[in-house]
């Protein structure tokens, strides 16, 4: 049985994809899965692959496709949460004669896998995206240099009702995947950030063979990201768990 032509990583925002997606690219031959779709803006998607200003819809997913490919035989996709209900909207305008999310996706991309990664600790993560949020710093490199600023950003300074309200958010995005995985009929590849964290070549290996990719050879991979949290990470969820009875 031939292998998948395409895979989606289905998530949300502080679940680890940005570790998961640098550790499917440098494997060599897992493409290279990136948020291609991120903001609900079909502009932006243009803009961002290179494109002309109005370039067609197919074209941005053909532009897509070869980015997400990456010189490998699988395209792979990250897919947040909160953008995934207007991709799926522009996918329906671009094949509306399909009746799911899930024939529009193999019709635009081919046979197609689904991996879904969570983080079991809704705190660490509403605490982590909230940290993310003041500071502007998002992601580091597994030097210590950063990867990714949005902006010069703010002292780091506790807010509760930040968090609460990122808690609600994030427990909101992972009931809204669950539903459409139920919806489409789709059973996915269920990863966790604390598998990834504690062992990522285990974790490489394991959607490599669900992708159906030969890793008989595929050599260790080195750590591309950097760990964010610390010490006032620590103070902040404990804090917040405190205030709420540890619930």
């Amino acid at each position: 049985m031939p292998g998948p032509d395409a895979y989606i990583l289905c998530t949300t925002p502080r679940s680890g994809s940005t570790l998961l997606c640098g550790l499917l690219r440098d494997s060599g031959v897992a493409g290279n899965p990136q948020s291609y779709f991120h903001r609900p803006d079909v502009a932006t998607w243009r803009a961002d692959l290179d494109l002309d200003k109005n370039a067609a819809l197919s074209d941005i997913l053909a532009a897509a496709q070869q980015a997400g490919r990456r010189g490998t035989d699988i395209f792979g996709l990250r897919l947040q949460r909160h953008s995934a209900d207007f991709f799926f909207s522009q996918l329906s305008q671009l094949h509306p004669g399909k009746h799911t999310d899930a024939e529009r996706v193999t019709t635009a991309f081919g046979l197609t896998r689904y991996i879904y990664l969570t983080r079991d600790d809704k705190v660490a993560q509403a605490v982590s995206l909230v940290r993310a949020q003041q500071s502007g710093l998002w992601h580091r490199n597994a030097d210590g240099t950063e990867h990714e600023r949005t902006d010069p950003g703010e002292p780091l300074h506790y807010d509760a009702d930040a968090i609460a309200a990122e808690l609600d958010t994030l427990t909101g995005y992972d009931a809204a995947w669950r539903d459409w995985f139920v919806r489409e009929g789709i059973e996915p590849l269920h990863l966790t950030y604390a598998d990834l964290v504690q062992d990522p070549q285990n974790t490489l290996l394991k959607i490599l063979h669900f992708l159906q990719i030969d890793v008989a050879a595929l050599p260790p991979v080195a750590l591309s990201m950097g760990k964010l949290a610390d010490a006032t990470s620590d103070a902040w969820i404990a804090q917040f768990n405190g205030n709420r009875g540890g619930i």
